[in-house]
């Protein structure tokens, strides 16, 4: 019996979030202060921040080093990489994503929140919300996360005033509401001291509501990826050819929504041949049901001719359409303005092909949401474009399915990743 009474790891729900906002609006200290006061830093850990901390004349410990890890970053003062924490309290896992707050970084910011369940944007108590911050959330709502914490932090910067906390609420809620988040959650907080991060503190009696880990604990954690039909993109065809199964033939990849079991009818596609799962492999072991996002090998009741970048479709409502157009949301993340006469890739699950932009819509300003009509698109900017793809792809819209609705684009002559886009509709 476990000594606690709490369950063990590997069965306890995971929630995975992001932190995000304006430089300097304290994102690296709130993580520290969370690690800190949840117990989840190791002790080496420990007397190297103090060391760090002493060694530029602080007192204390700066727990803004726990995630400022880069030489870079403790330079300068500021986060430029995707920092990634993993703690467990008693009731939950968490992966956190600690986001870069300067503009210049935004694509970071994407990279880190494109995963996430939740996403924490903080609001320095003195400034208000600042144009990261509407930039953060409204890139937020378009990777469709669900739960956004506005977290006004520093609060003991302005002595703990109540009135300065709802001014920021009424001032930032119209703009979100317009955002269409479903879930929208206010916290006063001041990460430098502790109040409202895991314990409640002596200051901020007038907040009745949750502190920060109290709402981490509790809010819904239900993957969209687990309720949709199942959807499993082929990484790898496995044919040993020797041994003592040599006509073996197994479909390796990661299970991206739903979930498979032994004799689910399932659709191949493009192809469109239908057959049934005949066993479900996790390592060399046989499961009886998979869910994402399991990375399994399954294999199938007919011979059937399938490689790399198929798709094994769960016969649920209706099977993705292969598309070779399509309207797109993309952020831009390359120095280098799009140019049209260069050559693109898609890469989309498994499968990567040559594509075209053949019109920009608009790109969105982020003060006023207002769609602008542009000829080209510049590095952080957020576009609405149209693409062709020389071979189809097995696509959702992202707002059914996160992970077959998204894709990046890649720059054929530099290899290097141009933008992140989340597709609307074919």
């Amino acid at each position: 019996m476990n000594a606690c009474n709490t369950p063990p790891l590997d069965s306890m729900e995971l929630l995975r979030f992001s932190t995000a906002g304006s430089v300097d609006d304290g994102k690296s200290t709130l993580i520290g202060r969370l690690l800190y006061d949840a117990k989840s830093i190791f002790e080496d850990t420990l007397e190297s921040i103090a060391h760090t901390t002493s060694k530029r004349g602080q007192n204390g410990l700066d727990l803004a080093l726990l995630t400022d890890g880069l030489q870079a970053e403790r330079e300068q003062g500021i986060t430029i990489d995707v920092a990634y924490r993993y703690f467990a309290t008693p009731r939950r896992k968490f992966i956190i994503a600690d986001t870069p707050g300067h503009e210049q970084y935004t694509r970071n910011m994407v990279t880190g929140a494109s995963t996430s369940d939740l996403a924490i944007i903080l609001i320095d108590a003195r400034k208000g919300p600042l144009i990261q911050s509407r930039r953060h959330a409204y890139l937020s709502s378009l990777l469709g996360i669900h739960h956004l914490i506005l977290a006004v932090n520093k609060m003991d910067t302005v002595n703990y005033s109540s009135d300065r906390f709802h001014d920021i609420r009424k001032e930032f809620e119209p703009f979100l509401k317009k955002l269409g988040v479903p879930h929208l959650y206010f916290i006063p907080m001041s990460a430098l001291h502790g109040d409202m991060v895991v314990e409640r503190g002596d200051n901020l009696d007038w907040y009745k509501g949750p502190t920060l880990l109290e709402l981490l604990e509790t809010v819904p954690v239900n993957p969209v990826a687990a309720r949709v039909p199942g959807r499993l993109p082929v990484q790898l065809v496995c044919r040993p050819q020797s041994g003592e199964y040599p006509d073996f033939r197994g479909y390796m990849g990661r299970i991206e929504s739903g979930m498979f079991k032994p004799g689910d009818p399932v659709t191949i596609l493009p192809s469109g041949r239908q057959t049934r799962i005949r066993h479900i492999y996790l390592g060399e072991k046989e499961l009886s049901e998979a869910i994402a996002p399991q990375s399994i090998q399954v294999t199938l009741d007919d011979e059937i001719d399938i490689s790399r970048g198929d798709l094994i479709a769960s016969n649920e409502n209706t099977l993705p359409n292969p598309i070779r157009e399509f309207d797109a949301m993309i952020c831009w993340f390359s120095e280098a303005p799009l140019d049209r006469r260069r050559k693109y890739l898609i890469k989309h699950a498994n499968r990567t092909v040559k594509a075209i932009i053949e019109r920009i819509g608009y790109t969105v300003d982020i003060n006023t949401l207002e769609q602008k009509h542009e000829q080209t698109i510049q590095v952080n900017d957020i576009a609405h474009i149209h693409l062709k793809v020389l071979q189809p792809i097995m696509a959702e819209p992202y707002r059914d399915n996160r992970k077959l609705g998204a894709f990046i684009l890649i720059d054929e002559s530099t290899n290097l990743t141009v933008a992140g886009g989340m597709i609307e509709k074919a």
